[in-house]
Parts: structure tokens; sequence; C-alpha cells
């Protein structure tokens, strides 16, 4: 079955970096877009960056260009999203999610905490 496995959150200072992975399994993650989302205590869960097939295109909310960078390599089944110049209101529980045939698939979520 579909599986997105999250790592690589943590607590870090303001200005500070993370990198987080999304490892997959269950498909053919080659073929298929992946996106980082995340949600903030009382908000609504909100799509942050997305990698098209191939890596040919990316797209990223306004508020995180410039400082995150989206990723992916194939050969490893695993998706990346390099963290820099981190902000407190980038804190939120991060998540991967996938789309295939028209069922969303989503990982756990893994925990990010900008704070000093």
């Amino acid at each position: 079955q579909v599986q997105l496995v999250e790592s690589g959150g943590g607590l870090v200072q303001p200005g500070g970096s993370l990198r987080l992975s999304c490892a997959a399994s269950g498909f053919t993650f080659s073929r298929e877009s992946m996106s980082w989302y995340r949600q903030a205590p009382g908000k609504e869960r909100e799509l942050v960056a997305r990698v098209n097939i191939g890596s040919r295109r990316t797209n990223y909310r306004d508020s995180v260009k410039g400082r995150f960078t989206i990723s992916r390599d194939d050969a490893k089944n695993t998706m990346y999203l390099q963290m820099n110049s981190l902000k407190p209101e980038d804190t939120a529980v991060y998540y991967c999610r996938t789309s295939i045939w028209s069922k969303e698939y989503w990982g756990q979520g893994t925990q990010v905490t900008v704070s000093a």
C-alpha cells in the first residue's frame, strides 16, 4: 500500500535551517507529482511547495519563496524540503502528499518549531 513517511522536523532558532525528508513506498514514485503542506495550530492546512514529475517544475507559496527548496531523488523514492532562514511563522506540522488516480495520500507529519 502507499506509504509516505516524513522525517527531519525539530526545534530550531529563527534564522536556522532544517531539511525535511519524505520517504515513499507502495507506488511508482517517479511517475507522480509530490507536494509539501503544512498546518499551524488553529489554521487550515496550506500548500508549501510542489514538484512535478522529473523535477521539471516547482512551485512555492509566496511566503517561502527564496527560503525553501523542494527536490526529489527518484532513485531513492524520496522528496526533500530544504528550509533556510526559518521564521517563527513557519512553525507547523509539515506533511507530504501525493495524489494517485484522484485519491489523496498523506504522511503522518513532522513537527517544525521555530523559536528562540
